[in-house]
């Protein structure tokens, strides 16, 4: 197997790993979740998304993140194999 391919199945392997063994994850403060159970124990529906809202918000910055390196990942291979091909030509 090359590198790359070890390198992602042992973060495939690890993010399995967390997934299942974690319990359920809660993002509220304190006083938020005292808001959202009063609301839903009087009927309303406003708290029933909030928990999976915040989450959302919080595992953005780690997704643009993630894409940022892809990228340069991409470009600096692309840029790197330039080199290479360059320096071992004809000319």
């Amino acid at each position: 197997m090359t590198r790359m391919w070890k390198l992602i199945l042992l973060l495939t392997i690890v993010v399995v790993i967390f997934l299942i063994t974690s319990e359920d994850v809660s993002g509220q403060c304190p006083m938020c979740r005292m808001s959202a159970e009063s609301n839903l124990k009087d009927g309303g529906t406003e708290g029933k998304g909030l928990n999976k809202g915040i989450l959302y918000m919080l595992s953005m910055p780690y997704l643009l993140v993630m894409t940022l390196g892809i990228i340069w990942y991409r470009n600096r291979r692309k840029f790197t194999d330039d080199i290479d091909v360059e320096a071992f030509s004809d000319n």
